[in-house]
């Protein structure tokens, strides 16, 4: 397949491209920013590109396969794919061409995942290099390390990074990544705002309609930033009033343990239903029938479970933090919890404006449309633009591409 360009209308260029990422799709640890890469994997090499996913390799996974015209290279562990993939990008470089094929690449989408592979050390300088960074990792650190080895990771993170990429771009997700890495990683040089697309799965038709009581759902990785207790203190609040509540979360990770211990503890067997990890259409039936998607992380690049939601026509209620205030229009599409509110207070207005008909159809609507605006097929093409173009424009909304409401760049 050779389509078009979205923004440009003229046939792409093939090229040797590495995506380099901590996990793929299928790692059981992924979330958002393995959906990001592959999208844009995929949509490389249906576009006629030579593409190498390069990441680590969790137990049972293949070293090596191919998927979509992806070829897949599966190198170490949490920490040692990091080395592994600057071994073998540089053998590359130095061996000889395979089968009469140059094993050079044109291009490499760099992903930071905390820290990034900081690839510009090993590939020539001719080969464009892009740093993608979904959100800035600075206060997460000292969640999962530490203090000596979260005072490294910031380390990594900010100076040595500004030195590793300081001749390439940073591709950011969102207005507020756009933000921190200016404000918080002291990054001067171009940055552009490539955003998510969105694509979601039809509804399964494997779950019964909801009773009439408020349905709640939450889809996210259970991990630390993700902050699953405070969902659990908003289910047991809210249930006190309305008992016929129900909170569905979806997702699965190390907090798993953690979240079915605070659900016994706190006696909400039967309020707060622990799903863990769900087939595509089966997270989207559950989303579907929800009354409201909920979301109680401290930060997000983006916030791509809630722009799914919005694809189905179901309203977030989030904290007014970095991502989560780009991606839900405060009172248009959700609702955003601001400094000094209690999110039950919250959940409780949005709740009350859902059950007039006309405005629940008005917030549907308006849910759908926002969505509508978000497509790989011009992340992808927006991408290409910064691997191909001339020398990057300096001003950080330069590329091609419409704009998406209120001014955000698109």
């Amino acid at each position: 397949m050779n389509e078009t360009s979205p923004d440009t209308g003229t046939t792409p260029a093939r090229l040797r491209l590495a995506v380099v990422n901590w996990r793929d799709p299928w790692h059981p640890a992924a979330g958002g920013a393995e959906v990001y890469a592959w999208e844009l994997a995929r949509r490389f090499a249906a576009d006629g590109s030579r593409v190498h996913y390069v990441t680590c390799r969790a137990p049972g996974q293949k070293r090596r396969e191919r998927v979509e015209d992806v070829e897949f290279v599966r190198l170490g562990g949490r920490f040692t794919v990091y080395p592994l993939v600057l071994l073998w990008l540089l053998a590359r470089r130095l061996g000889r061409p395979s089968r009469g094929r140059d094993r050079s690449f044109d291009a490499v989408i760099d992903c930071q995942n905390g820290i990034p592979f900081f690839t510009p050390w090993v590939v020539p300088r001719r080969v464009r290099v892009v740093c993608v960074i979904h959100h800035v990792h600075d206060a997460q650190f000292d969640l999962y390390f530490p203090r000596w080895l979260a005072w490294f990771g910031r380390v990594l993170e900010g100076p040595v990074s500004r030195w590793t990429y300081r001749r390439h771009a940073f591709a950011v997700v969102s207005p507020s990544t756009l933000r921190a890495v200016r404000e918080r990683l002291g990054w001067t040089g171009p940055a552009y705002v490539v955003p998510n697309g969105t694509a979601v799965a039809e509804p399964g038709g494997v779950l019964a309609e909801p009773a009439g009581d408020p349905d709640l759902v939450c889809v996210t990785r259970l991990v630390p930033h993700k902050r699953i207790d405070l969902l659990l203190d908003l289910a047991g609040r809210l249930a006190e009033s309305r008992p016929g509540l129900r909170l569905h979360i979806v997702g699965d990770g190390p907090e798993a343990p953690a979240l079915a211990a605070g659900i016994a503890e706190r006696g909400l067997d039967g309020v707060v239903i622990a799903h863990g990890y769900v087939a595509e259409e089966v997270k989207a039936a559950l989303v579907a029938r929800a009354d409201l998607h909920l979301s109680t992380s401290q930060g997000e690049g983006w916030g791509l479970s809630v722009i799914e939601a919005a694809a189905l026509g179901v309203p977030t209620v989030a904290h007014d933090v970095d991502g989560l205030r780009d991606a839900v229009r405060d009172t248009v599409t959700g609702w955003l919890v601001h400094s000094g509110d209690a999110q039950a207070d919250v959940v409780e207005r949005a709740l009350k404006e859902l059950a007039d008909p006309a405005r629940r159809a008005e917030i549907a609507a308006a849910c759908r449309a926002w969505a509508g605006e978000f497509d790989w097929a011009r992340t992808a093409g927006r991408m290409r633009g910064l691997l191909t173009a001339g020398p990057p424009p300096a001003d950080d909304f330069a590329l091609p591409g419409r704009r998406y409401g209120d001014g955000h760049p698109g």
